[in-house]
């Protein structure tokens, strides 16, 4: 059985770009410098107008076992894409960056392969137009037999509790990796995500190692006023707990213990990806067997890198990064 450091679980969604003037968004009825949800029909518009498009696997989980894979783990991704030639092409950027993409693409008759098409305009505004597709309905039988249980660490996208087939898929591998001795967690995606399914994200971190979230996050989760009433809670419910505070830094609650990691102020050129990066770092740390303290500064300095650019992955050897702070 292939053993995987990382396994990730998550909506597997094509981020399709390209430039576009004021007068191209115009004509095609695209709103400026939005997020728009679209139908099938218009998706496949869009993408035959978007010339000069580039393409790349994307989905909030999928960056982050992107990250971890440059950073050279063994990494697995499950999501679920359609064979089609966007499904394809996300099968062939996720392997080519190093992480294996465990269930095939779906064949037959249904839903096409979710993507994002992102418009960019020259004053570097960015029109999202995203058509949900077929990796929302990613279920139980999604996740091959024995992935889960071959993970050392498995990351879950709270995004996949919007279906309730989503919700049973995260909590049997969750269940699956735990009982062959690997560590749980999730990333609680959004706080309007975390208001729609509060209560069953608040059952499902009582069975988890760890978990990474945002302070919206957080206060979302437990309605609280004040975070540190949030993180209490939370530390209560969950072994590690992790909150990212944009520029304040990060917190990290082990056991009841808190670890405070300063963060050092970069210029944001992109913050499209930031959380996921965070992510990354951090994962490495812990699956390298770094301190605590040490893998929330490998969060930092990802998430530092990734919004020094446009995109969601990181553009230089983040590794040599922590090599340069002295931290590996």
């Amino acid at each position: 059985m292939t053993k995987y450091q990382t396994v990730g679980i998550g909506n597997a969604v094509v981020d399709v770009i390209c430039r576009s003037d004021d007068a191209f968004l115009d004509r095609m009825g695209i709103e400026k410098g939005v997020m728009q949800l679209i139908d099938a029909p218009r998706a496949e518009e869009l993408l035959e107008a978007m010339d000069n498009r580039a393409q790349s696997a994307g989905g909030s989980v999928a960056n982050t076992i992107a990250g971890l894979a440059a950073l050279g783990l063994d990494t697995g991704f499950v999501g679920r894409v359609r064979d089609d030639e966007l499904g394809r092409s996300y099968a062939h950027d996720l392997t080519r960056l190093g992480a294996a993409f465990v269930n095939p693409p779906a064949e037959g008759a249904g839903l096409a392969t979710s993507r994002c098409m992102i418009f960019v305009s020259p004053d570097g505004e960015r029109s999202m137009n995203t058509y949900l597709g077929i990796s929302t309905e990613l279920g139980p039988d999604d996740v091959p037999g024995g992935v889960a249980e071959a993970a050392e660490l498995l990351l879950l996208e709270g995004y996949l509790f919007d279906k309730p087939e989503g919700k049973t898929a995260l909590s049997d591998a969750a269940a699956a990796c735990r009982a062959a001795g690997g560590k749980a967690g999730i990333s609680l995606s959004d706080p309007f995500c975390v208001d729609r399914h509060r209560s069953d994200f608040r059952a499902l971190i009582g069975g988890l190692d760890y978990v990474i979230g945002n302070e919206h996050e957080w206060a979302s989760l437990f309605e609280a006023r004040h975070l540190d009433e949030a993180l209490g809670r939370a530390a209560e419910a969950c072994p590690l707990v992790v909150c990212t505070r944009s520029g304040a830094g990060v917190v990290i609650i082990e056991n009841g213990a808190r670890i405070d990691v300063p963060v050092r102020h970069v210029t944001p050129v992109d913050t499209t990806g930031a959380g996921d990066q965070f992510a990354a770092g951090f994962l490495y740390g812990l699956a390298t067997g770094a301190p605590l303290d040490v893998a929330g500064r490998m969060g930092c300095i990802a998430a530092g890198e990734v919004i020094g650019h446009y995109g969601a992955r990181p553009e230089a050897d983040v590794k040599s990064l922590f090599a340069a702070e002295g931290l590996i």
